[in-house]
């Protein structure tokens, strides 16, 4: 049974839709933590409910990144995670924690990467004129949304979108390929080689 940990900011929502397809589709795994950067997070809440240990390491109470990334990385760590996975986790890890999980640490990334990495994805999409946007699931590197793609879904972008229409749009794609790419890792159908990720079986990894 694969240990899934989930890190998060806030609402947490891609974090729920794992979790509950995981219980609901009897993957060979479980959610055994959710930890959040942020007390007031309200995904925490969801986590508890459930069953779930969820746990705070709060960033500000930190004097440097690199001291918060030892003490993130040392919480997620004592739960022997086989899977991190990062759901609205608005901190950029350093290199020390992602070279610990290294392989084993996805994130989701609401564009079409490699376009538009960082924040304010919706916004640059749609100031660029683009006709289509989405959501790219990757693993994690140490330089910034630029790991091995497991995952895409492309949205349109609809004549009057505004920037929270389109966050929806694609948030409901994330909420579909998240916990499927997250499924096919603990299922081991996934096989990284070099800067491209392919399904064992052929699966699709693309959804339009």
């Amino acid at each position: 049974m694969k240990r899934i940990v989930v890190l998060i900011s806030g609402r947490g929502s891609n974090m729920e839709a794992i979790a509950l397809r995981c219980t609901e589709e009897g993957w060979p795994a479980q959610v055994v933590a959710v930890v959040s950067n942020r007390p007031g997070a309200a995904g925490l809440a969801f986590a508890r409910a459930r069953g779930i240990e969820a746990e705070v390491v709060d960033h500000t109470a930190f004097a440097t990144r690199e001291a918060f990334d030892t003490a993130l990385a040392d919480a997620v760590g004592r739960h022997r995670p086989d899977l991190v996975v990062l759901a609205g986790f608005m901190r950029v890890l350093g290199e020390a924690f992602v070279r610990r999980f290294e392989g084993r640490l996805l994130n989701i990334h609401p564009s079409l990467l490699p376009a538009f990495p960082g924040l304010h994805t919706h916004r640059r999409a749609l100031e660029a004129g683009c006709q289509a946007a989405g959501a790219t699931v990757h693993f994690v590197t140490a330089e910034l949304d630029r790991g091995p793609i497991v995952m895409q879904a492309v949205v349109p972008v609809r004549p009057g979108d505004d920037e929270a229409a389109l966050a929806a749009r694609v948030l409901a794609a994330e909420h579909v390929i998240y916990p499927l790419a997250v499924r096919w890792f603990v299922e081991d159908r996934l096989v990284v080689e070099g800067p491209r990720v392919r399904h064992r079986d052929g699966a699709s990894q693309l959804l339009m």
